[in-house]
């Protein structure tokens, strides 16, 4: 199957050329917000049936997220990724229109500003991030879609129907792993945590909604990367299978476990 002809601009103002991946981004916060501010406003969802933090406290967070996510993500990219070629070329460090950006690092970034953001307004800190967490896989459905638009980051060969012949990764079809991370870590991801928010009313027991999305992108992204093709400037590290991905991954997983176990503790503590 051809790579479907789509140019990574999406239109032009004059000289301002607006990319797709960066149009995936304004999406992914901005509809992470609005959803993030349905839950807040949703008193019978939350322990005690009060919501950790105000609506005009979540919009001021807005802020603190997007650069949180971007610079996290970038420097996550540079130091995990490319920091040779950026080390000879320092302009590409700034070229997030042509892609590389490391959820690791967006994470990161991210944690960091919930951190000195519940700090600053005396939010419950589990709280918060349990809000980030339930709504966090929405930029990630975008985000994946925009690498598939970049043609970037494609999926090993492969012989199925839906292989996909990529401009740039020769003359031979490969998996679309960008859209099968897409689909689990973004829409599947977000329909087991809406579960868990609305079914379960899991926010009442702060901690293990952020547990669970932590540990469910790590499975996530670790079960795609057999299908991924490695980072060309990395390649596979120990044995010839395991990738920075991975590698990456495998302290998530035991990080999330870990936040979902002691919300347990503590509600049955506390009840």
């Amino acid at each position: 199957m051809a790579f479907p002809n789509i140019d990574p601009v999406a239109f032009s103002i004059g000289p301002l050329a607006v990319h797709w991946y960066g149009l995936a981004y304004v999406a992914g916060i901005l509809l992470g917000w609005y959803y993030a501010r349905r839950l807040v406003t949703r008193a019978d969802l939350w322990a005690k049936d009060t919501p950790p933090m105000t609506v005009a406290q979540l919009d001021d967070f807005l802020v603190w997220a997007a650069l949180g996510i971007v610079l996290g993500g970038r420097i996550g990219y540079i130091l995990f990724y490319d920091f040779a070629a950026i080390a000879d070329n320092p302009l590409r460090a700034i070229e997030i229109w042509n892609g590389g950006m490391s959820f690791h690092g967006g994470l990161t970034g991210t944690a960091i500003a919930i951190i000195l953001f519940a700090r600053k307004h005396r939010i419950a800190l589990w709280s918060l991030f349990d809000v980030v967490s339930a709504v966090a896989p929405i930029g990630l459905f975008f985000g994946r879609v925009a690498n598939f638009v970049n043609g970037e980051l494609w999926g090993k060969l492969s012989g199925a129907p839906w292989a996909i012949v990529f401009p740039n990764a020769g003359p031979f079809a490969r998996h679309p792993s960008q859209l099968y991370e897409a689909v689990l870590e973004g829409l599947v991801l977000l329909s087991v945590l809406a579960v868990a928010v609305y079914g379960f009313k899991a926010l009442k027991r702060p901690g293990f909604v952020t547990g669970l999305f932590v540990a469910g992108y790590a499975l996530c992204r670790i079960f795609v990367e057999f299908f991924r093709e490695p980072d060309a400037q990395i390649g596979y590290l120990f044995g010839g299978w395991l990738t920075m991905g991975m590698l990456l991954s495998l302290p998530m997983l035991a990080l999330g476990l870990w936040a979902m176990l002691r919300a347990r503790r503590v509600a049955v503590y506390e009840g």
